[in-house]
């Protein structure tokens, strides 16, 4: 094998970006070369024929020298866990090898196919910003002043003196992108394109038959000859099937080249495009075409590149090919309705001659009379110009703005004829309400002859919805939100033609209702600006001393070459197995029987391990329960473990545990709710209490009782690298090696030391670094582990176990989904476990004083799959149910949410409903001045004006305090060790507890070394983690990693320093190598432990009193956004966000770290939602059907400063961790969003509570700003 491991494998399905690579081709006839990004994992090696393939290695490495784009990419802290790194690097390196110095929009663009989950985005554009030809500026005047003229909405500095600096990284100091030393393409291969005869591809595996034709006579010969056969171009959506859905071709027809199939010509009256052409291509020739004609000949052009921008991402668009798009005819295609209203034909062709087809409804069913015979190919489509008076529009909403499938889109066309407004043709046709495009022909028959007024909208929204039927059971629900988008679009498409009609004869059309433009304004947008601002170090500080400066993750550059190995780089070990898992497909059941031997009989099937061969260690309890490893008997939800089975090879593996049959009989009740658990009394252990005050006194005498509820969903981990690790068996004194993608190795190496029936010293778990974690790689790592090394230990053999993407979401569990019951004065229930409750109780209370508090809550047993740990643990939610609870009680009160949350915030010293003192001055800081930064009183003013203006788009500003307490809630959960060699030539290695998870901790553990050994950073090395090195470590989560672990590493270098004082005092200007030397000479160790016994902690449930926390951290957050009430689309517009965290170790970490986890909470509270069945199957099984926020998803404008810090504490340099608090920031989106449909509701004339739950999704959005047209489409009697 090559062993080019930079690329890497995320999602298997095209919708993470992190296996880009660039694909270079040349054409003989034009003597060109093209460059495009592509997904590898979506790419067949036989497509590949005379391609270049450049992967992150081929642009530069740490041995040879790095890319612009990687030393960018890098030095602007663009990177944190790394693992999408490779791919965004090719998607920048494709763009600038076509424009070297790209547009913004270009560059927003490239990445929006490529996800990352760490960095909130703004480090990568910043890095690919500095390719830009522009000035920086924002290009908007807000308030009429540039943003680049200091002072805009800044605030004078709280304290004079403080020094504060804005600038992470220093663009002078980066290499210069040169074009003319870029890669040639291999001559070889233009060579082999020039000379070698065209002829007919044919590539023969074990299972099937590779085809690939190079003239049309062949394509059609094949065709002919295997009618049966698919024709792949960019095989993104026949891959998907045969990877996923277990679709099988024995032949593949795959056309390279064929001109016939790649060509664009316009004529007077038509474009006609080649069925071959990439998307990316139809796109720029719409381009081209739209410029070239008069605009009225354009308008279903327009509509066809509105949508390309949006659909999927990039890499897809590129490898997607307008025959394959139309032929597959998926339910949710964005093209094909447009294309069935345009009166476009295909033409086909076969041996017996050429056919033309219209693309109709009945074509897009699949009707065999309208249909392709199987002997056909489609060559090309013919799509008409839109002619004087006629007019096309597309529609689409998705749970993200791009690339994102449609949960609903249309094309609709109406032609006049002339310029009286009567109706002569009309088509509407919609995407994603039946299983394939559905055309509302009937209700398009009715309204010929009629007007183009309010009458004919009213009429059609009728016929509309009673053609384009959705039964209340439709598959994949939401229902009513997509009847109501269905109208919605078409209210749209009527004032998009009515202002068209306008413009045309100003004299006969109606005008537009002032109200109404604004239904027909894209949402805000402006270019990306942001700033930050952080504390300058001491000017006493010693110049070689790094606490305090922003330095790069030292990972950083490997990240960005691919140098950076993973647990699944690593080489294969001689004679390496790899195991699958089997996961029940049922929530609640009995196993009655499972056969294996179907699956045993496979070629390359080594063994099936059940829970037989585990008996006696097929359970381990660490803090709940004991947990069975695999399922004997009963299954309690979807994806648990029932066997595993052992092959040759990775395909192998997956095919046998496909085969193996689980016969199950259903068992009730089957509790899948919050609300069924509650009504079965399902629940883990009594309930936890805290009480502050009297409230029974409290209650008495108040003249209202505000009581309401908020449901709060749950929310997938989706680090970048799946669930991974490779089990080595030593070979001797049964000594096993364990390499994991983990946060907590001990754990590891105790369930499989009991898994084993070993002494724990006999297992050795070694962590590198993990491509993300967020709380999800804890204690299922360690059952996968423990089942993946009893197969390495049984058979003697190494054996590696890597989830695909859909399997990780199934088995793994997320966010615990909380529901929360409030009477003001307060009462919560929650669904999760034990420790998610006990962290929620005490932390419910947010940033808030409650005089009298009494808060109960439940950890509800259901058979949905067992949740765990996710930044935050507990506070997202009980944090959002306190705020809502805020919202409403200032709803209820006539004041501003502001207003109600300045009044009840803690004062400076106070103490917390668990009797814990508190100093708030810091928290009242970060509110005043996050207000002041934000402008919040003149903003709140423009928005006011803004939504009296606009009836259809309304804006919402939201600001959020937060104290987010830092502490695991026990001495034993905090303390740390190290290890510490200097060695004879004076430089030092680090070993410490902690993993490096993205969170830069190893960059701050050198940091620490530095400033306490006074050496500089180049001489101190960290290998990695490993209970060889430092044992008995706690697991790396809770904010608390660099905290604990650097001061244990402070620990063992002072204990180093001590030692060495003599030796160090006798030669004060020696080297280090001197005085390891002279140390070693006089018998003096050079190696030390260091060791933090973890911070006091305590609480007592019986008194509801304790110390749980060490300290708090304090921020607050303002955002803007701005809705569209028709659609439910949002767009976030700016953010300020303002942090108390003591003095920064690493400014340059610590914003990366908050303003990634504000993004994971925007992700968190509008987008990402968990789908289950009914039976309790999870839907959002990857990136195509489950949403994180995306580059498109972050505020325009992100502003983000830190307090200067204020005082000194015994944390580790008086620093704060940070891992976590940002997140909840996310929640000043939600309520920004809540405030707009507030507007919205309020113009309406619409009353009452407004109920939103989380996650704020566009379809809660369009649902909660009622209107006409939510009522039409409602199930209660319509009301005509």
């Amino acid at each position: 094998p090559v062993r080019l491991t930079g690329t890497k494998y995320g999602c298997g399905t095209g919708g993470c970006g992190a296996c880009t690579v660039m694909i270079s081709r040349y054409t003989p006839t034009t003597k060109r070369i093209s460059h495009h990004a592509a997904n590898a994992c979506l790419i067949p090696i036989c497509s590949l024929y005379g391609a270049s393939v450049t992967t992150i290695e081929g642009i530069g490495s740490t041995k040879t020298r790095i890319h612009p784009v990687q030393e960018r990419i890098a030095k602007c802290h663009g990177t944190q866990c790394g693992f999408c790194t490779p791919g965004m690097v090719m998607s920048i390196y494709t763009l600038l090898r076509n424009h070297p110095e790209p547009s913004l929009e270009q560059i927003m663009e490239a990445l929006g196919g490529n996800l990352c989950r760490c960095t909130g985005y703004r480090p990568i554009i910043d890095a690919c910003k500095t390719f830009c030809k522009t000035s920086g500026c924002c290009q908007s005047k807000e308030n009429g002043v540039c943003c680049l003229d200091q002072g805009i909405n800044e605030l004078t500095e709280f304290e004079e003196g403080n020094k504060t600096s804005t600038k992470l990284f220093s663009e002078e100091e980066f290499l210069p992108l040169d074009p003319t030393q870029e890669l040639i393409f291999p001559p070889e291969l233009m060579i082999m394109a020039e000379k070698q005869p065209q002829r007919t591809r044919i590539f023969v595996g074990d299972r099937m038959t590779w085809i690939s034709p190079t003239t049309l006579t062949e394509l059609l010969e094949a065709k002919f000859n295997y009618p049966q056969a698919p024709v792949v171009m960019g095989n993104t959506s026949v891959g998907p099937e045969m990877k996923f859905k277990g679709v099988f071709h024995p032949v593949i027809i795959s056309p390279a080249g064929i001109e016939e199939l790649n060509f664009a010509t316009c004529s007077h009256n038509e474009l006609t495009l080649g069925a071959g052409l990439s998307l990316t291509q139809v796109k720029y020739i719409l381009g081209e075409v739209i410029q070239n004609l008069p605009e009225e000949k354009t308008r279903m052009y327009q509509a066809l590149l509105k949508h390309l921008r949006t659909l999927a991402g990039s890499q897809i668009r590129n490898m997607a090919s307008l025959g394959g798009h139309i032929m597959s005819r998926h339910l949710d295609s964005d093209l094909n309705p447009l294309l069935a209203v345009g009166n476009c034909t295909l033409n086909l062709l076969s041996k017996k001659g050429k056919r033309q087809v219209p693309l109709n409804e009945e074509f897009l069913r699949r009707c065999p009379s309208a249909d392709l015979k199987p002997e056909e190919i489609l060559i090309s489509v013919n799509i008409p110009h839109s002619r004087k008076w006629e007019f096309v529009s597309g529609f689409r909403q998705a749970q993200r703005q791009q690339n994102a499938l449609a949960i609903v889109n249309s094309g609709m066309r109406v032609f006049f004829g002339e310029g009286d407004g009567i109706i002569r043709e009309l088509c509407i046709s919609y995407g994603g309400v039946g299983p394939t495009t559905v055309c509302a022909k009937n209700s398009c028959q009715k309204l010929i002859g009629r007007p183009w007024n309010e009458e004919m909208l009213d009429a059609a929204c009728r016929l509309v919805l009673d053609e384009v039927t959705l039964p209340g059971s439709a598959p994949g629900g939401r229902v009513e939100f997509k009847r109501t988008l269905i109208i919605s679009f078409l209210f749209k498409f009527y004032l998009e033609v009515s202002q068209f009609l306008k413009r045309m004869d100003p004299a006969h059309s109606p005008s537009l209702a002032d109200k109404d433009a604004s239904a027909l304004e894209d949402l805000h947008s402006r270019h990306h600006s942001s700033t930050l601002k952080y504390q300058s170090v001491d000017s006493k500080q010693l110049p070689q001393d790094p606490i305090g400066h922003p330095i790069m993750h030292l990972s950083g550059i490997k990240h960005a070459t691919g140098e950076a190995i993973y647990c699944d780089d690593m080489p294969t070990v001689d004679q390496e197995l790899f195991l699958s898992f089997v996961t029940s497909s049922r929530a609640h059941a009995k196993i009655v029987s499972t056969d294996l031997s179907e699956a045993l009989s496979l070629p390359g099937v080594v063994d099936i391990v059940t829970e037989e061969h585990l008996r006696g260690v097929n359970s381990f309890s660490i803090f709940t329960n004991p947990e069975e490893l695999l399922r004997t008997e009963e299954v309690s939800c979807v994806g648990q473990l029932v066997c595993a089975v052992i092959a040759e090879s990775e395909v192998q593996a997956k095919r046998a545990a496909e085969r193996v049959k689980v016969v199950y009989e259903d068992l009730q009740p089957l509790i899948l709710t919050i609300e069924e658990a509650i009504q079965h009394s399902s629940f883990f252990e009594p309930e936890r209490k805290l009480e502050y005050g009297n409230v029974d006194e409290a209650f008495k005498g108040v003249d209202q009782i505000l009581e309401g509820e908020i449901h709060m969903g749950g929310q997938e981990h989706f680090y970048m690298e799946t669930q991974s690790m490779l089990v080595v068996p030593k070979g001797e004194d049964q000594e096993i090696d364990v390499y994991v993608s983990t946060q907590y190795p001990k754990y590891i190496q105790d369930i499989v030391a009991s898994t084993l029936k070993l002494p724990a010293n006999k297992v050795m778990c070694h962590v590198k670094r993990v491509g993300g974690a967020f709380g999800g790689k804890i204690f299922k790592t360690g059952i996968l582990a423990a089942i993946t090394a009893f197969a390495a230990n049984k058979h003697g053999r190494a054996v590696r176990c890597v989830l695909e993407r859909g399997e990780d979401m199934l088995i793994t569990g997320g966010r615990h989904p909380y529901l929360g019951k409030y009477k003001v004065k307060s009462d919560h229930t929650n669904s999760g476990s034990p420790q998610v409750i006990e962290m929620g109780l005490l932390k419910m209370e947010n940033a808030y004083k409650f005089p009298n508090l009494r808060c109960r809550a439940w950890a509800c047993k259901t058979n949905g799959p067992s949740n765990t740990a996710l930044r935050g643990f507990g506070f997202p939610q009980v944090g959002l149910i306190t705020e809502s609870c805020i919202t409403e009680v200032a709803a209820r009160c006539g004041l501003a949410p502001e207003k109600v949350r300045t009044i009840n915030m803690y004062k400076e010293i106070d103490q917390t409903p668990y009797k814990q003192e508190i100093n708030a001055k810091n928290l009242i800081q970060c509110w005043k001045e996050c207000m002041a930064k934000s402008s919040y009183t003149l903003r709140k003013a423009a928005v006011e004006k803004f939504n009296s203006k606009n009836y259809w788009k309304k804006k919402g500003l939201a600001v959020v305090p937060l104290k987010f307490p830092i502490g695991l809630g026990s001495i034993t959960l905090s303390q740390a060790a190290a290890l510490v060699h200097i060695y004879l030539d004076g430089s030092v290695l680090v070993t410490h507890g902690g993993i490096e998870l993205g969170q830069g901790v190893h960059t701050k553990m050198i940091q620490v070394v530095s400033r306490e050994l006074r050496m500089p950073m180049s001489n101190i090395h960290l290998r990695g983690t490993s209970t060889e090195t430092v044992p008995n470590t706690n697991s790396s989560g809770g904010s608390v990693v660099a905290d604990v672990n650097g001061l244990a590493v402070k620990d063992a270098c002072q204990t180093l320093l001590k030692r060495l004082e003599p030796i160090i005092s006798k030669n004060p200007q020696g080297t280090w190598k001197d005085w390891a030397q002279a140390a070693f000479d006089e018998s003096i160790s050079l190696s030390a432990t260091g060791y933090f016994r973890g911070y006091e902690s305590d609480m007592n449930w019986e008194t509801g009193e304790g110390h749980p926390f060490h300290y708090f951290v304090y921020g607050a957050a303002c955002s803007e956004v701005e809705i569209d009430c028709l659609t439910g689309a949002h767009k976030n517009i700016r953010t300020d966000i303002v942090m108390d965290i003591g003095y920064s170790i690493n400014p340059a970490l610590d914003i990366g770290q908050i303003e990634g986890a504000f993004i994971q909470g925007v992700g968190l509270y509008t987008i990402e939602e968990l789908q289950y069945s009914p039976q309790g199957v999870l839907h959002t099984r990857g990136p195509n059907q489950y949403k994180i926020p995306a580059v498109c998803d972050i505020p325009t404008e992100l502003h983000i400063s830190f307090l200067p810090p204020s005082e000194s504490s015994n944390t580790l340099y008086s620093s704060k961790g940070l891992g976590e608090s940002g997140l909840f920031l996310g929640c000043s989106v939600f309520f920004a969003i809540h405030d707009a449909v507030n507007a919205a509701r309020r113009e309406r004339g619409l009353s009452g509570p407004l109920k939103l739950n989380s996650p704020l999704t566009p379809e809660k959005i369009r649902m909660a700003c009622e209107d006409k047209f939510t009522k039409m489409s409602s199930f209660i009697n319509p009301p005509w």
